[in-house]
């Protein structure tokens, strides 16, 4: 049942004009990577390196936290219609199993939109002329831990978005929580157990490049994994006893 589930999803996905979106914060990241001088940077320093720290500036600090709550939003935007729900939840499938084809859907997205990132860090790289070897063990580990970060928060923004009707509710909460996340990443005191500035840390690579995804195996465990199976949780649950 699981699977009938994922594939009415996906159908629906690729009607949805979803595919295009995902490469709206990629080709940020590329024009900011195209319009950043490395030609002033101290030598020595291998440019692809430094170019990654440009781009994910603001890719992992805004863009990629807000298209959580765009891409949750758009994947439940059919049931919000014309009584969607009642006639989805008729099918043969269990409430859980379309919780979780949602979540898996969202994850997959996510996680292309990360690969997308990675071809524009190598694109932008290429059109600079950069000849320095490329860093192929960190640039994997800040795109895959970017993607791992954003877990809890796409959990939490397809919970809001099947609590809401409205498209604007649960993305407005979601730039709500983004901006201050500018600030918290500035603070060893807030920023380590702040969820939304998670993706930018566990993507910057100059953090502490010896731990997973550049922060402590700690953060990753309390932090990320813990606002996941709380949120997860939640709309577990509250999906399991929505009317419809």
């Amino acid at each position: 049942m699981f699977w009938k589930a994922l594939h009415s999803e996906w159908f629906k996905f690729r009607k949805s004009g979803m595919l295009p979106i995902l490469l709206v914060s990629p080709l940020v990241g590329l024009m900011i990577g195209l319009m950043t001088n490395l030609s002033q940077i101290e030598a020595g320093v291998n440019s692809w390196y430094l170019l990654l720290q440009f781009m994910i500036l603001p890719y992992a600090l805004l863009f990629l936290p807000l298209m959580t709550g765009v891409l949750a939003g758009i994947i439940c935007r059919y049931e919000h219609q014309a009584g969607g729900w009642k006639q989805f939840l008729s099918l043969p499938v269990t409430r859980g199993n379309v919780f979780v084809a949602k979540y898996v859907l969202l994850m997959a997205a996510v996680l292309v939109m990360q690969l997308l990132f990675l071809a524009a860090v190598f694109f932008a790289g290429q059109m600079k002329g950069i000849s320095d070897p490329f860093p192929i063990m960190i640039i994997w580990k800040s795109i895959f831990g970017g993607w791992v970060a954003t877990m809890p928060l796409v959990a939490l923004q397809l919970t809001l978005s099947i609590l809401w009707k409205s498209f604007a509710a649960p993305f407005a909460v979601n730039v709500i929580f983004t901006l201050p996340s500018i600030l918290a990443v500035n603070s060893e005191t807030y920023g380590p157990y702040y969820p939304w500035g998670q993706p930018f840390l566990m993507m910057y690579a100059g953090g502490a490049q010896e731990s997973v995804f550049f922060v402590p195996w700690e953060q990753v465990l309390t932090v990320v994994g813990g606002s996941l199976v709380i949120f997860f949780a939640a709309g577990w649950i509250y999906f399991q006893r929505k009317a419809v």
